[in-house]
This record gives structure tokens, sequence and C-alpha cells, in this order.
């Protein structure tokens, strides 16, 4: 039996420094609907650093598409590009201004790679390690101590007071 579904998002683009922000903030998007927020700020290096390799160095042109994929336990990030140039781990001295993009992938990630994509193309991806779904289900109080809003809890959370009894509310739903 499968207890989470397979999940998956894409997204082509010129890999272009405007377009870069954009799709790291599309990815940070779609890991909290999926309830992923821990995985965030590394999926977000990684595919960062992925999309300036393809604006730096992919040829013939800059075209590009970027997957996310959640299957169980595992979240990949790959990006697909139109050079068939493999990318290689650099050791990058401590003056230098670049070549550690990889470097930075694997430090953030589970595991990374790279493979030929069809005649002309590559992907390079990385794999983050999800967390396990919990679902909890909510804690309710008794009936009887809980209280309703009266005009007295509204009048002093205009004045920025919550009485400790008032509830806090949330507007973001989920």
């Amino acid at each position: 039996m499968i207890s989470q579904p397979n999940r998956h998002c894409a997204v082509e683009l010129q890999a272009l420094p405007s377009r870069i922000g954009q799709v790291r903030r599309i990815v940070s998007a779609q890991l909290r609907y999926w309830h992923l927020d821990p995985l965030i700020d590394r999926a977000a290096l990684g595919v960062t650093e992925l999309l300036t390799n393809v604006h730096l160095h992919a040829q013939p042109d800059k075209v590009c598409t970027v997957e996310i994929e959640l299957l169980l336990d595992r979240l990949t990030v790959s990006v697909h590009d139109h050079d068939p140039r493999l990318p290689e781990l650099q050791d990058a001295g401590p003056t230098a201004t670049g070549g550690r993009g990889l470097a930075m992938v694997a430090a953030v990630s589970e595991s990374w790679g790279v493979r030929p994509d069809g005649e002309s193309g590559k992907v390079v991806w990385f794999s983050l390690p999800a967390p396990s779904p919990t679902v909890a289900a909510p804690v309710l109080a008794p009936y009887d101590t809980l209280r309703e809003p009266t005009l007295r809890h509204t009048v002093d959370a205009l004045d920025g007071h919550r009485p400790e009894h008032a509830p806090a509310r949330s507007a973001v739903a989920g």
C-alpha cells in the first residue's frame, strides 16, 4: 500500500538571472503546499546553483526545465538543458570566485548526479530525504471550556491587547 502519492511539478524557462529567483520562489511555494517546509532552504539553494550553471555554461541555448518530484520519502530536484556536456565537480581554491556550485549541491543534498538526456542534453539532479508525513488529529478542548469571543475581546484586540483566555486566530488556511 502506498501511503503517499507521487507528486510532480515542472517549469520550463530561460535560465536568466531574473528567472532564477522566480523559479526559486516557485519551488519554495510548491514545497510549502506539499508541507515540506524543512526542505525549502536546501532545495532553493540547490536549484539556484543548477540554474546558475545553465545560465553560465549551457550551449546552444539557456532553455531548461526544472522538475521537482516527491516519491514516498524522497524529493528529487532536476534541471534538464540542451547542452550535452556533462559538468564536473571542481576543487575550487580558497580565493576562487566560482566553481563551487556542484560542491554546494553535493553538500546540501543526500545524493546528486548527472546523466545524458537523449542525443543532445543532460539532466543534473539532487535528492533530499523527505520527512514522513504526520497527520495529527487536532486536540479539542471540552465543550464547556470553550469561550465565544465577546464585544470586550474584540475591543481589546483592536487596541492591541489580547486577553490571555481569548483564542489565537490565524488567517492562513491549512
